[in-house]
């Protein structure tokens, strides 16, 4: 059965959360909100500010983890005085989930990888929604709401799992599909963790070929898109795929897709749909 996608061409803090309540869920009990903190330097990802009305809305805790790459997220001291330079903590309360150990084990059944770790602090939440910015990525192609799920909710140790494909020691060095398979991998053990308490927000705004994770990143090539709001992870980022191949007038669109097919970004989709937590299959419905 398709899922429903819905669509606004209208991009602002308002407009997400009124799209929210289409989706027609309320989240339970403990809200964790997933966001992008940003790298330090990164001029794209999207602010604190533009997040505000709907994370007030569902009243929930902005959550984050630290990162396997060098930069200013890597340990729990820099990304927390990341976290606050970038006016997170003015207006929310924010965990850094993986601040302190051991992680939570979730399993992944008849995988490449055998275990996905996520930082100990989402045992303290019953639902998650899950804010993206949609753009490019340099590993992954794009980053979408599968990548937040996987990379985004994954400890620091665990992303480098994931990179490893399945394995710590073989960091960097897992071939191009084995790291996109394992990502779909591990979005999937945290769809399953949260059992259907999740509702999913895409924006396709500042749409930059590198990922919000970039020091150094190159401006937005192809110009902004929308809003999109969905139940399945599948379904809202294949959506946001199809819009940015339909979009054959903008002159950035070549370069945009360049980056996607080059680093065949729209196989961590096939494989979460293969995995069966997500469909491919959708209803776009504009508002």
């Amino acid at each position: 059965m398709s899922a429903r996608v819905y669509f606004s061409r209208e991009i602002t803090p308002e407009k997400v959360a009124e799209m929210y309540k289409l989706a027609g869920k309320e989240l339970p009990g403990r809200v964790a909100v997933k966001v992008h903190s940003g790298e330090d330097g990164n001029q794209n990802f999207l602010t604190p500010e533009f997040w505000k009305p709907i994370i007030e809305q569902v009243g929930g805790t902005v959550v984050e983890c630290n990162t396997a790459y060098d930069g200013a997220r890597n340990t729990t001291e820099k990304h927390k005085k990341l976290i606050v330079k970038h006016g997170w903590t003015k207006y929310f309360d924010v965990d850094l989930m993986d601040a302190e150990g051991p992680d939570i084990e979730l399993p992944v059944e008849n995988g490449i990888m055998k275990t996905n770790y996520v930082g100990k602090d989402m045992a303290n939440y019953d639902s998650m929604l899950v804010l993206t910015h949609f753009k490019g990525h340099p590993m992954g192609g794009y980053g979408g709401a599968l990548k937040q799920l996987s990379i985004g909710c994954a400890s620091g140790y665990g992303k480098g799992v994931i990179h490893g494909g399945g394995d710590i020691k073989t960091i960097w060095q897992a071939s191009q599909d084995v790291f996109l398979e394992c990502m779909a991998e591990a979005a999937g053990t945290v769809v399953k963790y949260f059992d259907g308490n999740m509702v999913f927000v895409n924006v396709m705004k500042n749409m930059s070929v590198d990922c919000d994770c970039c020091a150094v990143a190159e401006d937005p090539c192809i110009a902004d898109i929308g809003i999109l709001v969905s139940l399945d992870p599948v379904a809202i980022d294949q959506a946001c795929l199809d819009l940015v191949y339909a979009a054959t007038d903008d002159p950035g669109q070549k370069h945009f897709l360049e980056r996607v097919e080059t680093r065949h970004g729209v196989h961590t989709i096939e494989k979460a749909a293969e995995l069966g937590y997500g469909s491919r299959e959708y209803e776009l419905i504009e508002i």
